[in-house]
């Protein structure tokens, strides 16, 4: 038998549109897929995320099973468990798809260079985007550091976008399998504590759910640009737990949606907003390759100096969903209880801690690495900084989100704040099962009074701001 290709899976937990996998195919022999719990590597986010990761893991590893395949699970430095691979299995091919955060890209460039001096076919391919980050240029040569004309670029390479490819037909499998450890042993949710029972209630998990609720969106999208900000009501595709591990691609959504504009008008402007919504998604992994301290440094330099308070008792109670803002809290609660927040909230509790709170955004941007399941890098980093007021495109520091108007503008009569802090609601009792007991709350206790007033809150961001830039 033909020696065999080693598929290096990351975040691509799916057979359709998974060009690694087209790629691993593309070999003489079969092909051995393999996930690298890899400790060195920082994508995978914090608590929420390793859970999600255990639970996008198994449910790929029940679709190989189905199609007369397997995933090997190892554990340790990746170029290290590649070679025991390969000195197992005789391989003389591996396959992975690209990522773009700074850890793996100097991890993947020494994978590669390591196995090609041992004689090994190392190949990479475009998997976890549209359009590779580099591709995308201004006309005078360099990144784009604002979305609406990167927005333009992209809608004008459409094409380059390519086809989805379809999964493969048969999946070609070893005569004999090399060991896998075990995904109950890596225990993956162990830093959930108690919550990970609750926060798998709303979780969307595997290919053949995202698949179907790419559907069901498609029977809303015409509506998207208006049902996107409603809190009560789904106006969203709910996927990104599904990007970010994989589980469709982005191109998948892009030409599902685009099939569905029938050239109304409004059809077609709902899925545009979501279109545009991709290329954002897009936007924040241009800049993160571009700018690879995105995540953990002020893009904007002038920022240094802006007073920011560190981690802080008034963050804490944000965290916990006890600032006393109903709107705040309510978002607070859902992150924590479904590893979720409506994408309206995000900007909301950012814009509360960044400027009513006078917190640092890497405070708020390393709660959200914690509990979000849909974390991605890119975007969560993109987004604390754009809301802040320190990043590319960034909205002014000056626009301070008013949490009561918002919910009042978005919120409907019995809907979301009701959910999640209405006693007696069913989500509202999900998060005090959810939440550490060291926290010692519990739904009778009495509503705290606010952190600090809203107007007295946004006066002194101002003043701040107003020092800085002198």
């Amino acid at each position: 038998m033909p020696n065999p290709t080693i598929l290096w899976i990351r975040k691509e937990f799916r057979l359709a549109d998974n060009p690694a996998l087209m790629e691993a195919l593309a070999g003489d022999g079969p092909v051995i897929p393999v996930f690298i719990l890899d400790s060195g590597a920082r994508e995978a986010g914090g608590a929420a995320a390793q859970w999600r990761l255990g639970k996008a893991i198994e449910a790929f590893a029940a679709t190989l099973e189905q199609r007369g395949q397997r995933l090997i699970l190892r554990r340790g430095d990746a170029l290290t468990v590649l070679r025991a691979l390969i000195g197992e299995t005789g391989a003389k091919r591996v396959v992975w798809g690209r990522h773009y955060d700074k850890a793996a890209r100097e991890r993947d460039t020494a994978v590669k260079t390591a196995l090609k001096d041992d004689g090994i076919e190392a190949i990479s391919v475009r998997a976890h985007l549209m359009f590779e980050p580099w591709t995308i240029e201004t006309k005078t040569g360099g990144p784009y550091r604002v979305y609406s004309p990167f927005k333009r670029a992209c809608f004008g390479r459409e094409g380059d976008i390519g086809t989805p490819l379809p999964a493969p037909d048969h999946l070609a499998a070893p005569k004999t399998w090399p060991d896998s450890e075990s995904l109950a042993h890596w225990a993956l949710g162990a830093g959930m504590d108690r919550g990970g029972e609750i926060v798998a209630r709303y979780a969307n998990i595997g290919e053949a759910a995202a698949l179907e609720r790419l559907e069901d969106f498609t029977g809303i999208v015409a509506a998207y640009d208006d049902g996107r900000n409603g809190l009560a009501k789904t106006g969203t595709s709910r996927l990104s737990e599904n990007y970010a591990w994989g589980e469709i691609s982005a191109r998948t959504a892009w030409h599902r949606i685009r099939a569905h504009m029938t050239g109304s008008p409004a059809s077609e402007k709902g899925a545009t907003v979501y279109l545009q919504e991709l290329l954002w998604r897009e936007f924040a992994y241009h800049l993160l390759f571009h700018y690879p301290d995105l995540a953990t440094a002020n893009w904007r330099e002038e920022w240094n100096v802006f007073p920011w308070r560190a981690d802080n008792e008034d963050a804490e109670r944000w965290r916990r969903g006890m600032t006393g803002v109903a709107g705040v809290d309510a978002a607070m609660r859902e992150l924590y209880a479904t590893g979720y927040m409506h994408n309206r909230m995000r900007m909301l509790t950012a814009s509360y801690l960044t400027k009513h709170l006078m917190t640092d955004w890497r405070v708020g941007e390393a709660w959200f690495r914690e509990c979000l399941t849909d974390y991605d890098p890119a975007s969560n980093a993109m987004g604390w900084q754009w809301v802040a007021g320190s990043g590319p495109d960034a909205t002014p520091f000056f626009r301070i989100f008013n949490p009561e108007t918002q919910v009042e503008k978005f919120d409907s009569k019995d809907g979301y704040v009701d959910r999640w802090m209405g006693k007696g609601s069913e989500d509202a009792a999900n998060f005090f099962a959810a939440i550490p007991r060291s926290w010692q709350m519990a739904a009778a206790d009495k509503r705290p009074d606010p952190v600090i007033g809203l107007k007295e809150g946004r006066e002194r961001a101002l003043a701040a701001y107003k020092e800085m830039r002198g």
